[in-house]
């Protein structure tokens, strides 16, 4: 579960700023337990218990079923998700100049896919599952989401440094998942990231996740797919790379000189040969939890 500082999350923490419904949460680490279980162990009358198993429903963290067989009559609970990621905003450098660039997924310029792999718009499929023919479909440009079990997608990023400017740090932030057929919030993938064919740092990132539906997710698409993504923050700067603040290689921008090409490339591979080959989905601006494509900002100086 994908959470940040607005209000819309506010239901969630609220859920969680509360001791017994903690107790409640640490109770279904395990397994499935009836409602009943759960009230005698921690001592919770049966009023309170339905008090807090409704804003824990709401919050989206808990599911409620009926049981079956003889056990017809009891209520039993669940986790509904089984990790929470809190997006903080992105710190801004006032002693540089902030230029931005938004690549669409689907204009990638060079692409290795294997099955399972697709691509879809936010209407409809575009061409064939498990085709990599289809990666050279005309729509892919209007590509939401890019799934593949194993290979790699590149873009040509187009320099925006103005005469006499400097990079001085390219942040470059990303909607992605691993691939698993369905999903499979348990499905780490080993990915690469490139900058103009420098290896700058690996990240694994932990599964394929749909244990809640995607806030942009189109309605078509069947709740058990993959519906959304983390968003990963990949940092480049004149002394090392790093990913979401945690340093990934000693790769910086003097060893990869981008201040004197017109062009750059950058890739995102999931090896077959990974320790976890995983697969790779990345989220276009219609699908998942954020509304972006991949995006390139330049702290540039003069």
């Amino acid at each position: 579960m994908e959470l940040d500082l607005t209000k819309a999350s506010l239901p969630i923490y609220e859920a969680l700023a509360n001791e017994t419904r903690l107790a409640i949460l640490r109770e279904l680490g395990d397994s499935k337990k009836s409602i009943s279980e759960i009230g005698q162990k921690l001592a919770i009358s049966n009023a309170l218990m339905t008090k807090h198993i409704r804003k824990l429903e709401q919050a989206q963290l808990i599911k409620t079923e009926k049981g079956s067989g003889q056990d017809w009559k009891k209520k039993y609970l669940s986790l509904k998700t089984d990790f929470i990621n809190i997006n903080f905003p992105a710190k801004v450098f006032p002693q540089m100049n902030l230029t931005s660039q938004s690549v669409k997924i689907g204009h990638f310029t060079d692409f290795e896919a294997k099955p399972s792999c697709g691509m879809a718009t936010k209407d409809r499929l575009i061409g064939a599952l498990d085709d990599p023919k289809s990666f050279l479909d005309q729509d892919r440009v209007d590509a939401s989401i890019i799934w593949l079990n194993n290979g790699f997608l590149e873009y040509k990023i187009p320099n925006p440094l103005k005469t006499g400017e400097k990079i001085e740090l390219l942040e470059i932030s990303m909607e992605i998942a691993s691939e698993f057929p369905i999903s499979n919030n348990y499905w780490p993938s080993d990915l690469s990231f490139y900058l103009n064919n420098y290896c700058i740092g690996k990240y694994t990132i932990p599964g394929n996740f749909s244990d809640v539906r995607g806030s942009l997710t189109p309605k078509w698409w069947i709740d058990e797919f993959s519906q959304y993504g983390l968003l990963k923050h990949l940092r480049i700067n004149r002394y090392d790379t790093s990913l979401d603040g945690e340093k990934l290689t000693d790769h910086n921008l003097n060893e990869i000189d981008l201040d004197h090409s017109d062009f750059f490339t950058f890739k995102i591979a999931a090896p077959a040969t990974a320790e976890n080959a995983g697969g790779l989905t990345i989220f276009g601006d219609r699908w998942g939890n954020y509304p972006q494509d991949l995006l390139f900002n330049f702290y540039v100086s003069e």
